[in-house]
């Protein structure tokens, strides 16, 4: 078993093991328990992970977003068929901050791994309370529905020697429906990870590029070479909604998040049907927002919303590039820069991509 099928099932064990009970089933020896500590001590990849703050997390899926409990605990579980041994599958890593992701086996949740400390550390001591509070209030919020958070619990040497991740997140997957909608023959989904593009990046601007490969360099910033039809009445719900997001990660100095956009091609009129009209719910962004055109269904989230200003790794990396612009004055990365600065550059950026038709 690799790497990434160990840290997989300390994330599945997590997930539908919570708590160790032994009620019911008989007491391991002692020399069982001993084995077992051993295992677990000297474990590299397979680390004990527990659930933080889970009666928040468990509120908000129940109450608020309409998730039942045992359905969420089956999306963890083996389904009995070819992929029963791995109910969640690695989808490769995300850029430059060593995220691994994994998409449970009905495609309807994503585990997305937190290695760097100044990251988790920001959503778990400052940004949880306020988030749980907000996702509460703004039920159609663009902010990824995040449905857990993992940490490693216990000693083992895999802790010690950082071999695996000690902080995951799981989150809604806006990409559900995808395999679906490939096996009916439908056109297949199209998707960009946006950012502002006019800040210093390294990769891309230091001698045009030719000093980074071409693998690192797409691992960049999407561009979106097109528009958003919507109706007067979707464009100013999305920018309302938007206003209210970016103003609680700005208010708590998080910059460098990324707008996920899925573009669904209607192969026709009669076609025109998304999940949510499905499954009798309000189109949102999460299952779909019908363009104004008749030619596309629209979802979008965002994303990455960890990196803040005022931790240690943002504020060395700040000073880096201040140092570096003494000399070159490129400006700022959209790592360093001002939680206000980036806001207004982000929320131009989604503006910039829709266009209104009354």
């Amino acid at each position: 078993m690799g790497r990434e099928e160990k840290i997989a099932r300390s994330v599945v064990r997590a997930m539908t093991h919570p708590e160790d009970k032994t009620d019911g089933k008989p007491k391991a020896s002692r020399l069982g328990r001993i084995l077992a500590l051993l295992s677990t001590l000297l474990s590299l990849y397979c680390l004990v992970l527990g659930k933080l703050r889970p009666a928040d997390f468990s509120n908000l899926r129940r109450k608020r977003w309409g998730v039942d409990d045992d359905d969420y605990v089956r999306s963890f579980q083996p389904d009995g068929g070819e992929s029963a041994d791995e109910p969640l599958k690695a989808i490769g890593d995300m850029g430059f901050s060593g995220s691994t992701f994994y998409a449970t086996a009905d495609q309807r949740y994503l585990v997305k791994s937190i290695p760097r400390y100044a990251e988790h550390s920001f959503f778990s001591q400052d940004l949880l309370t306020p988030y749980v509070q907000h996702m509460a209030a703004h039920p159609r919020s663009l902010l990824v529905r995040i449905c857990d958070f993992l940490a490693v619990s216990g000693w083992s040497l895999g802790r010690l020697l950082r071999t695996a991740p000690s902080h995951h997140i799981v989150m809604d997957n806006i990409m559900h429906g995808r395999e679906a909608a490939k096996q009916r023959g439908d056109p297949d989904w199209e998707n960009w990870d946006l950012k502002p593009t006019s800040y210093f990046f390294p990769e891309r601007d230091i001698a045009g590029g030719a000093l980074t490969s071409d693998a690192t360099k797409s691992q960049l910033a999407d561009e979106f070479h097109d528009k958003i039809v919507l109706r007067r009445d979707q464009a100013e719900d999305l920018f309302a909604t938007l206003e209210a997001d970016t103003a609680l990660l700005a208010a708590h100095n998080a910059v460098d998040y990324s707008l996920l956009l899925v573009r669904i091609r209607l192969p026709g009129p009669a076609a025109a049907v998304s999940e949510a009209q499905q499954q009798q719910e309000p189109p949102s962004w999460r299952t779909g927002v019908p363009s104004a055109d008749g030619k596309h269904v629209f979802r979008a989230s965002i994303l990455d919303f960890f990196w803040a200003k005022h931790k240690a790794q943002p504020k060395l990396m700040t000073l880096l590039i201040g140092l570096w612009n003494l000399v070159t004055r490129s400006g700022h990365m959209s790592i360093t820069t001002t939680p206000n600065e980036y806001r207004a550059r982000f929320l131009g950026m989604c503006r910039s991509i829709v266009e209104v038709r009354d």
